[in-house]
């Protein structure tokens, strides 16, 4: 007689159904229509002001960003490309976060659904070709520091705190900043990616050895460009602002967010019949995870604005000044948006041991954390790009459908291209007997 606790089959093939490939074609054919009548409105001068002038940092920023541009109708439809692409570069750069530290510390519970993370990289290229193309097409319009008078001591537009910042923030160096990120980020993932799939083939530690070494090397290149590149891509935005700790701060709201999709995906996978290897001590760990890094978030954020805060310099002040009361306060439920879903909401649902075990309340906090974040990065980067302009309508929700949709398609493909448990992986027993 079987026993009662039998190890489930190791051969488990996802299928990127007909059907699936359908409703995410028709998904990104209503994003594209969404935003074609988004754009129409604005075009036509339903829901825009084409008479105002958005000063960057409002009239009280005192020179916060040292000039201003008339608004454009366009200067919405590029913001929000740009939202979303840093938004989904981010949560496709966590999955190889997470595998990383995972081989770093020699972890076996994660094993078991680790063609997920391992999945989510696949959409850096595409995200990387939208962001050079944003910023080669409108980044004269979403970035202030791209302005040639703002270096010139002769030129009304001069500004002496910018061009301070001339070394760092100039095109050349911004783009092979940008070009480096992305190709670091991807070629590592493709190294583990390959080493991962070898290792099924062939068996043995030594791709298993391989991917330690060069998942630690990966640690080492995100530990610099997480923080550079959310400085160039958002940060970068409010030139005359900045914080020592908005690394840190965007690596937290693209970590748990890049957690909660893994989660998502975990559960929804197991709904589906696949993952069977997958218990409820896995699925408990990841909640974990989620709670703590949505208090690690909550942590960062409030060190930053509580500093800044208690500083009470006019310069740093602006930044919370504009999302909270400025441009006739239309940023300041997305403010409190993101404040409740990234850290009221998953605390209060994933606080039970239970909870971190049930798909429910699992899914609840997955969702709440990964539409709160999207307003996380809408606050970061709205208002020094549209500023008064800004809400939400046809092109928002369009981009959003027409990003996601592409980033569950590139997800389903890879996960198309392997064995969902890694079967010869070396810490598999250990992940089969995973018990907390």
């Amino acid at each position: 007689m079987a026993s009662a606790h039998a190890i489930p089959s190791l051969d488990e093939q996802f299928e990127f159904t007909a059907e699936s490939k359908r409703r995410l074609i028709i998904g990104i054919g209503a994003g594209v229509a969404l935003v074609a009548i988004g754009a129409f409105l604005l075009a036509s001068g339903v829901g825009s002001h084409e008479t105002h002038e958005v000063v960057q940092g409002t009239g009280a920023s005192e020179g916060h960003d040292g000039g201003h541009h008339a608004y454009k109708w366009t200067n919405r439809l590029w913001a929000n490309v740009w939202l979303n692409a840093i938004y989904f570069t981010g949560a496709s750069v966590i999955g190889m976060f997470f595998i990383s530290y995972n081989y770093l510390a020699q972890a076996g519970w994660s094993s078991a659904f680790k063609r997920i993370p391992e999945a989510l990289p696949a959409y850096l290229p595409y995200m990387g070709i939208v962001v050079l193309a944003v910023f080669f097409l409108a980044g004269h319009d979403l970035f202030h520091w791209t302005n040639p008078g703002l270096y010139d001591k002769t030129s009304t537009d001069y500004d002496p705190i910018i061009a301070g910042k001339q070394g760092f923030l100039n095109t050349p160096f911004y783009l092979i900043r940008v070009v480096l990120y992305f190709t670091l980020w991807y070629i590592l993932w493709r190294m583990l990616r390959n080493f991962s799939l070898q290792e099924d083939l062939h068996g043995g530690t030594e791709y298993y050895e391989k991917s330690i070494k060069f998942g630690t090397a990966f640690l080492v290149v995100f530990a610099v460009t997480s923080s550079t590149s959310a400085w160039d891509f958002v940060m970068s935005i409010d030139t005359h602002w900045f914080s020592t700790m908005f690394g840190w701060y965007t690596l937290a709201s693209w970590h748990v967010t890049g957690l909660a999709i893994i989660t998502l995906t975990v559960v929804t996978l197991k709904e589906r019949g696949y993952l069977q290897i997958v218990n409820e001590n896995h699925l408990h760990d990841l909640g974990k995870f989620m709670f703590a890094f949505s208090i690690f978030w909550t942590y960062v954020w409030f060190a930053q604005f509580m500093l800044i805060y208690y500083a009470n310099l006019p310069e740093e002040t602006i930044y919370y000044r504009e999302r909270f009361s400025g441009y006739g306060g239309i940023y300041k439920a997305p403010f409190f948006i993101n404040i409740f879903l990234n850290f009221v909401f998953p605390f209060l649902v994933l606080m039970t041991r239970d909870a971190k075990r049930t798909y429910i309340f699992l899914k609840l906090a997955a969702w709440g954390i990964i539409i709160g974040h999207y307003f996380d990065f809408y606050v970061n980067i709205m208002p020094g790009t549209v500023g008064e302009h800004a809400g939400f309508g046809p092109i928002e929700f369009g981009m959003i459908l027409i990003f996601a949709c592409g980033f569950m398609w590139s997800i389903s493909s890879q996960l198309t291209k392997a064995n969902l448990i890694p079967k010869n992986h070396p810490m598999l027993e250990e992940t089969l007997h995973h018990d907390i």
